[in-house]
């Protein structure tokens, strides 16, 4: 069984289990986005509990 590669690139597993991720729109037409709004897109957050199972599977986890 494969794991999803886009899935594979997209998230990370943390100590505890749960999943971190990437801000969207972060990644062009920046110019007219506010530097306070760009730089809160930068930071990572957590996978929603709602999608984690989803996310897992992808990931054979």
């Amino acid at each position: 069984m494969k794991t999803k590669s886009a899935a594979k690139k997209r998230f990370q597993v943390t100590g505890g289990g749960h999943l971190k991720r990437k801000h969207a729109y972060h990644g062009h037409i920046l110019t007219k986005k506010s530097q306070k709004r760009k730089r809160n897109l930068d930071h990572s957050a957590l996978v929603d509990r709602a999608d984690e199972k989803n996310v897992k599977k992808m990931l054979l986890i």
